[in-house]
This record gives structure tokens, sequence and C-alpha cells, in this order.
């Protein structure tokens, strides 16, 4: 029997089923192992004959290569988290810093919306749609859009149900049917919600266990929050390596929590210096990456009317 080795991909010669010894040929057409890519074998039989004793090194990769990937994918923002107007992300938290438009479904930046009003402009500052004067109007725009199977009219109505807003009666179980169904459909916002409810038991039986795998789904998609909860996770687990790791990008996406978080770790001594400051330049590149004059306008008669 061959040892667990990594195969020779450079090369492309020396290849060998890892059970029979098998080298691999025209004839002989060798498959790696799926789930570690180390080995690889010439068939179901061989495979399944070497399964003992790849089993622990299989496992071992495995969990490596979904690591690689959980903390290689979603370093980016939603495209959802961009003002569709001046193409700016939008600072966090999205729901403080822009307005929902229910006509088209895009999230506008306060900056561009003040910017647009200044301009005599009072309808959507994206589509230019009249804004409903109603709650029953307001529902039916989000309504005609989920006729259309927009994934994020259908979380939107999702969260409509949740909190019983625009008339509709309270139904978490209705808003989590919706949630799920927009995230089939591709709204990444939904898998936030939906790993939300699960988390917490609303509209469905708590389950934390299924919330994280939601909110990985997620995080790797670019979903700030759900990465910042997954820190947390690990964080309460005692996995401060793998907490900070998540914190990191969330931070540097522009998450002011994710810094105070790793800051207290560093404080309490189980993360680093270099990684608060890693975290706390990653934060401020990102918060001046969102500034604009209009933002800043916006920010400022905003407070004046508070």
């Amino acid at each position: 029997m061959m040892s667990c080795q990594p195969v020779d991909r450079e090369s492309g010669s020396g290849e060998a089923c890892a059970n029979c010894g098998k080298q691999g040929s025209d004839s002989v057409k060798l498959r790696n192992c799926t789930a570690c890519r180390l080995v690889k074998y010439c068939g179901v039989d061989c495979q399944r004959a070497h399964r003992k004793q790849h089993k622990k090194v299989c496992k071992q990769r495995a969990a490596e290569l979904k690591d690689e990937e959980l903390y290689s994918q979603g370093l980016e923002r939603l495209e959802g988290d961009f003002c569709p107007i001046c193409t700016l992300p939008i600072p966090l938290p999205v729901n403080y810093h822009s307005v929902f438009e229910v006509c088209c479904m895009k999230r506008v930046c306060k900056g561009c919306v003040m910017a647009a009003g200044k301009r005599g402009m009072f309808d959507c500052a994206f589509c230019r749609t009249p804004c409903p004067d109603c709650d029953a109007d307001h529902l039916a725009m989000i309504r005609a859009r989920v006729k259309k199977k927009d994934p994020e009219a259908v979380n939107n109505l999702g969260q409509k149900y949740f909190f019983g807003s625009l008339g509709l009666q309270k139904d978490m179980q209705k808003a989590v049917e919706l949630y799920t169904k927009a995230a089939e459909l591709g709204s990444i916002d939904a898998l936030f919600s939906l790993g939300d409810a699960y988390y917490f038991g609303e509209g469905v039986q708590e389950d934390k266990g299924k919330a994280y795998e939601i909110y990985k789904k997620a995080a790797m998609k670019g979903h700030v929050e759900c990465r910042f909860n997954l820190g947390n996770h690990e964080g309460r687990k005692g996995n401060y390596d793998r907490a900070i790791k998540h914190y990191l990008i969330s931070a540097k996406m522009g998450h002011e929590d994710s810094v105070g978080k790793i800051k207290q770790l560093f404080m309490a001594g189980v993360g680093t210096k270099d990684q608060y400051m890693e975290a706390l330049r990653g934060y401020q590149n990102a918060v001046e990456e969102m500034k604009s004059h209009d933002r800043d306008e916006a920010k400022r008669l905003a407070g004046n009317q508070s």
C-alpha cells in the first residue's frame, strides 16, 4: 500500500493509485480524492479499500481546504452595498446611511438622496419612479417585484412580515419561508436574515449550528455582518486565532466593531499589537474610501435636525 502523499501535479509523471500502485495511463484514468485532492485512485474499489488508511489525513486536509476557502473568499463588499449613483461603498450600518428604494430594489446612499433633493428631484433618486404615497402603494410595489422573482424584493417582503409592517400581520414563519426563497434566488442579505432566524429561533426552531453554516455562505460572498458573527462564534469557543482572522476581514471592509473586538483580544493577551494595527489601518482605509462631500453634508444636516 502507498502512503497518503500529495501527487506530483507539476511533472504529470509518477502518478499512481494510492491503493494498488497502478500507474496512470491512457487506459488507466486516475481520479483525485474529491475531499482532499491529495491522492488519486484508479477506481471506486481501490478508494474504498484505502479509506481506513486515508481517512485521518483526508479529514485533516479537507478541513484545511475549507478554511482556505473561508478566509480567502468574501473579502470585498456585496454589490448591493455600493450606491448605484455615486458607486461608492455605503458606510456601515448600511440601513442607517442609505435609503432602500422599493421601486427598483436599489439602496441609494443618503448623500445622493440629498443631492437629488437639492436639484428638486424627490422621487426615487435612481430610477425616478414617484415614491409611494401610502403603505398600500409601498406594499404593491414590493409585490410587483416579487412576482418577477426579484430576490431582494422577496427578502424585503419577508422583512415586512417579520416585523408586521405596511399593514401586514406579523408572521415570522412566513418571513422565514420568504427568506429561504430569496436566498435560493441569490439574495445574500436573505442569508443573513435566515441565519438570524435560526440563531434566535424566530419563525423556525432554534439551530445555532445551522445558523453559522448559513452565515458562512453569506460571509464568503462578502456579507460583513455575517463575517463579524463568525468571529464572535469562534471567540466564544476560545478559538481566538480564527476569530481574529474573521474580524480582520470585516474590519478592512469598514466594520468598526470588528476593530474593537481585536483591540479587546489584544488587551486580553490573546491577540497581537500588529493584528490590532492591521485592523485599524484597514478600517481607516475603508472609511476613507466611503467618504464624499454629499455624504458629509447629509450627515451634518441629519445631525442638525435631531
